[in-house]
């Protein structure tokens, strides 16, 4: 197997990305050998679920559905209500009790099959519903892909009996219900994928290792492996020389035991069955240090899993899709990722 070479361009003036891959599979869940490339860019039938009532962000309102049909599982009675703010420009949501997802569908013309499920960031304290949601969603329409922008529960001892297990039973049964509602939606129950920010990126990651043991109580058998995965700036792991220790202190405490920071250390948990990965970071995030997006490439390269690596010298953290440092758009190089997989074949 040949080498995969993970080198850095750069000139005077302009923003590049270091840009690593292993190759694309014939289908999606084949791994292949390695080969690098290195970019240089240019410069600087289920019953359908009841929709509960929403305010929508602009002209056309997107349904949204309830996650669950009845009651939400790993929950207790609280007095704590969700809460939403306006931060920059987007709503920030925190104290999520009841989970939803947020319909987006491309128009019928361009609609190729693919659905995306999103996981905004926020630490696991809030969530960055807009630029890391709502915005994305959008933006993947124009693709041709269905996105459904999900508002997961953030651990919380009060209102949750294991916090620890709160998000990912969520995205769980996101996975699931995307999956029940493809019919209703046109969508390839088989091109499901998981796109997940910061923290988003770390529960998006774990769903992508530990699909073959689903959380909760009776799961059934639906899967909830999903087809790919797309990662921004991602916590990856709770390592104390990696870890952003607000996402881990917020999911697993202040002093977790190590068998739970090994279980939900995602670069520790990747095997061949882990979906194919599309991974972008800065180089300067001073956040979520880069070498978690590095050690989850690592760990996917030594199983040979396929996947594509795209690191901005700059650009720090949470720019969503806009990394104001460089005239180079990372969702570009996500479509040209997903059309050379097949993801984006009518």
């Amino acid at each position: 197997m040949k080498k995969t070479l993970l080198l850095l361009a750069l000139s005077v003036g302009a923003a590049q990305t270091v840009s690593a891959q292993t190759p694309r599979a014939a289908k999606p869940t084949a791994p292949a050998k390695a080969t690098p490339r290195v970019t240089d860019p240019k410069p600087a039938a289920a019953a359908p679920a009841e929709a509960v009532p929403e305010a929508p962000l602009e002209e056309v309102p997107h349904p949204v559905l309830p996650l669950y049909s009845g009651s939400v599982p790993n929950s207790k009675p609280s007095k704590l209500q969700e809460t939403s703010v306006t931060e920059n420009g987007g709503p920030r949501v925190a104290t999520v009790i009841q989970p939803t997802l947020t319909v987006y569908l491309p128009t019928r013309e361009k609609a190729n099959g693919t659905s995306v499920v999103i996981c905004p960031g926020g630490g696991y304290a809030r969530l960055a519903m807009g630029h890391e949601g709502y915005d994305v969603a959008k933006r993947l329409n124009e693709m041709g892909i269905a996105a459904f922008v999900l508002k997961y529960r953030l651990p919380n001892d009060q209102t949750q009996p294991d916090k620890s297990i709160a998000p990912l039973l969520d995205v769980q049964q996101a996975l699931r219900l995307v999956r029940e509602q493809a019919p209703k939606y046109n969508l390839n129950p088989e091109r499901i994928g998981l796109m997940g920010f910061s923290a988003g990126g770390h529960l998006a990651a774990t769903a992508g290792t530990h699909f073959a043991k689903p959380v909760g109580v009776n799961p059934g058998p639906a899967s909830v492996r999903p087809a790919f995965l797309v990662l921004l700036y991602p916590v990856i792991s709770f390592s104390d020389s990696l870890a952003h220790k607000g996402s881990r202190s917020n999911l697993l405490g202040d002093t977790p035991a190590a068998d739970q920071v090994r279980l939900y250390s995602n670069e520790l948990q990747v095997s061949a069955q882990t979906p194919p990965t599309f991974l972008v970071h800065a180089e300067d995030d001073n956040v979520v240090p880069v070498q978690n997006s590095v050690v989850f490439y690592q760990a996917l390269h030594r199983h040979k899993v396929p996947t594509e690596m795209h690191l901005y010298p700059q650009g720090g953290h949470g720019f969503g899709m806009n990394n104001k440092t460089t005239k180079d758009q990372w969702t570009e190089r996500l479509q040209n990722w997903l059309d050379a997989n097949g993801w984006l074949t009518k």
